[in-house]
């Protein structure tokens, strides 16, 4: 990746509830000059559900807002006029940058801190009450547009037009758009899974993953995930 990433913006969540439900979110992310990161994100940034979200293996968020354009074209109004930087959560935003770009376990330098991409997001229920569409974690998984995430190698202060520095890339066979079609097109593909179960850089859940289908020969449940449990209402 020869390409110079400024973010464009840096943003943090504080926790309210979601679409006049009880559920409790940081989706809803400002613009921040700079924050301080630290093994489990960014200085100020809140999770409503810490066991999915956040933590060391999902330290930063960052989603393509290359995909924007594409998602307004495809979902509903007023779903659609949502689709602006911020709107799945992220705390970088960048241009020029997407899933194709981006490679499982790539080092970062940003500002003072390095970055070390740890996996691609899997879309969860709470998009649906986000943008009031029953099936938009299904929607978004589908696209292989899910955003991904980073752990935190090195602490320290990052800024609005920091610049993200590739400084290892140990993986170049393996961008997060093949991550990504092996976890929800080309599921059972043995080879794949056998490398991305060895692979030390990927995040423990998903190198869990891999291991489960080789042992089962068998894709996990994805509902409670992409529907969420019985009692979420929209």
């Amino acid at each position: 990746m020869a390409k110079c990433i400024v973010i464009r913006q840096l943003r943090i969540g504080s926790l309210e509830k979601l679409a006049g439900t009880e559920t409790l979110t940081g989706i809803h992310k400002r613009e921040i000059d700079s924050a301080y990161l630290n093994a489990s994100g960014l200085s100020d940034d809140q999770q409503g559900d810490k066991r999915h979200h956040g933590g060391p293996e999902k330290a930063l968020h960052h989603f393509a807002s290359d995909h924007y354009a594409w998602l307004r074209r495809k979902l509903p109004v007023p779903a659609s006029e949502h689709c602006q930087p911020g709107a799945f959560g992220e705390n970088l935003v960048t241009d020029g940058l997407t899933e194709s770009d981006v490679c499982a376990g790539d080092i970062f330098e940003l500002g003072e801190a390095i970055i070390q991409v740890s996996q691609p997001r899997q879309p969860c229920w709470r998009l649906n009450l986000r943008f009031d569409i029953p099936d938009m974690s299904r929607r978004l998984q589908n696209s292989l547009r899910t955003g991904w995430y980073y752990r935190v190698l090195q602490l320290g202060m990052i800024s609005n037009g920091d610049t993200l520095i590739l400084k290892e890339r140990p993986h170049e066979d393996w961008p997060l758009s093949r991550v990504l079609s092996v976890l929800y097109e080309n599921t059972m593909n043995q080879h794949a899974l056998t490398n991305m179960a060895e692979m030390k850089e990927l995040s423990p859940n998903l190198r869990q993953l891999a291991k489960q289908r080789l042992e089962t020969q068998q894709v996990e449940d994805w509902e409670r995930r992409l529907f969420g449990p019985a009692s979420v209402v929209m």
